[in-house]
């Protein structure tokens, strides 16, 4: 019979009795870091048949050591490893098994590593893999967005500052504003995954190691697109998670700048969007509800995403270089940030899916608030008035309709005479909100022709 692998032993003989047991308790991460299972074993496998390729272990032990720990995967996939909390983590639960299957010689394995550099190795690999699932999610939230502007592509509806009504456009234009949003968060996932990829195995505890190591062999196959330079910086470094809980942030906020604006919409005030009852809840004492909770969930769990950040922020400003136990909390905070965001994706998704635009009302809303008081200051400025002078006498055709009870749109030529008199036939088609959205071809403008051109733009480059 094998003899049972103490985890005490990773620490030699230096402890002169046993761990108290509030330490053994608080000390623990299997509950969390478990999760990291299958890179770890990624890396083990990488880095012992490395030890192989150098010659630093025997080819015979390599082979034994990986066909173990496979089947350890093997074993936590069909939830029949059994983790402890004695062996502290997932590098211990996993390294405790390889010496109960193989005895003695899986001491091999931690050959030139520490769990420093092993576990950043780790969490390196696991943020890119989710940091590419993430990417794919919000791609699914853009094609949701332009399928939406698409079906309502010629829909008007009031554009607000302030929450009022500012200058009519297009519900397309106004969906495709969050995607430009959520284009601009593709990017930054991009630029997580470039800086987290790489490669700090090899690094030891801080020092480096004196062994005849490969650290590009190890890189490569990994996947990673180098070894980082200064080993105390690679097991201390814990930017790319700042980096990832920030990207994770600027998306769930993005998210919840829509759901916001959603739930407005779809209030009995409002009543510019009808969404779906698979999305909405119900009120245990009001018969009649039907709750946008869904869009609720998303902007309260942004809260908690970006305090996430604040709190690895503030675990981080006081450490000296190089390793430290703050940082195991690294894990537990990206990871609940992680599942709270890409719940908020699906959500935005399937709440994107069942919303409908209130065609009628939204248009209604696009003529109140005079929206194309703009319209005519710039109509005047093409006839040779200063901006300023047109602002005013725009102004001015504002309060005349306020006074009268009239929306820019039912004035007459008479009431336009009370304020300019070199006008043409075609000025009160300039008040009209058909009129405005479609003036405005600039460049990144409401008009039709360049909401299409954005969709086609877009859909090209996800492609």
């Amino acid at each position: 019979m094998k003899k049972k692998f103490n985890h005490n032993t990773v620490w030699g003989k230096r402890m002169k009795g046993k761990t108290n047991n509030i330490l053994l308790e608080t000390n623990a991460s299997i509950d969390v870091d478990k999760e990291l299972y299958s890179e770890d074993i990624d890396a083990s496998i990488i880095h012992c048949k490395m030890l192989a390729k150098q010659s630093v272990i025997p080819a015979k032990i390599s082979k034994k050591i990986v066909n173990c720990l496979e089947k350890i995967r093997r074993e936590i996939k069909s939830k029949k490893f059994k983790f402890n909390k004695k062996h502290e983590d997932i590098h211990l639960n996993i390294e405790n098994r390889l010496f109960e299957l193989i005895g003695p010689d899986a001491g091999y394995l931690h050959t030139a590593r520490s769990r420093n550099d092993q576990v950043t190795t780790d969490f390196r690999l696991w943020i890119i893999k989710s940091a590419k699932s993430l990417k794919q999610d919000i791609k699914k939230v853009i094609y949701d967005l332009i399928i939406l502007a698409k079906k309502n592509i010629d829909v008007i509806m009031p554009g607000f500052t302030h929450l009022k009504n500012a200058q009519p456009v297009l519900f397309s234009h106004y969906m495709l504003a969050y995607v430009e949003m959520l284009k601009r968060d593709l990017k930054k996932i991009e630029n997580l995954i470039l800086n987290t990829s790489e490669n700090p195995l090899g690094s030891g505890a801080l020092a480096g190691t004196s062994i005849n190591i490969d650290r590009n062999y190890t890189s490569k196959k990994l996947n990673f697109t180098k070894p980082t330079s200064n080993s105390m910086d690679a097991v201390s470094d814990r930017d790319y998670v700042l980096e990832f809980l920030f990207v994770c942030s600027v998306n769930a906020m993005h998210l919840s700048r829509f759901a916001e604006e959603l739930i407005i919409w779809n209030s009995d005030l409002v009543d510019m969007i009808t969404i779906k009852d698979d999305m909405l809840t119900g009120s245990s004492m009001m018969p009649q509800k039907k709750n946008p909770d869904s869009a609720e969930i998303i902007r309260g769990k942004t809260a908690i995403i970006i305090s996430s950040l604040n709190s690895f922020f503030i675990i981080m400003k006081g450490l000296p270089l190089s390793y430290f136990k703050d940082m195991q909390d690294d894990k537990k905070i990206v990871f609940e940030s992680y599942n709270n965001l890409s719940n908020n994706l699906k959500l935005t998704s399937n709440l994107i899916k069942s919303m409908k635009p209130n065609k009628k009302k939204m248009y209604n809303y696009s003529l109140k608030g005079f929206t194309t008081a703009t319209d005519f200051a710039e109509y005047l400025v093409k006839k040779g008035v200063r901006f300023r002078e047109a602002h005013k006498k725009s102004a001015m055709l504002v309060n005349i309709a306020e006074k009268l009870n009239l929306t820019l749109n039912e004035l007459k030529l008479e009431h336009i005479k009370k304020v300019y008199n070199n006008f043409d036939s075609n000025v009160l088609n300039v008040l009209k909100v058909e009129n405005s959205v479609n003036s405005k071809k600039s460049f990144g403008g409401t008009s039709k022709q360049n909401v299409i051109k954005m969709i086609n733009k877009t859909l090209k480059e996800l492609r």
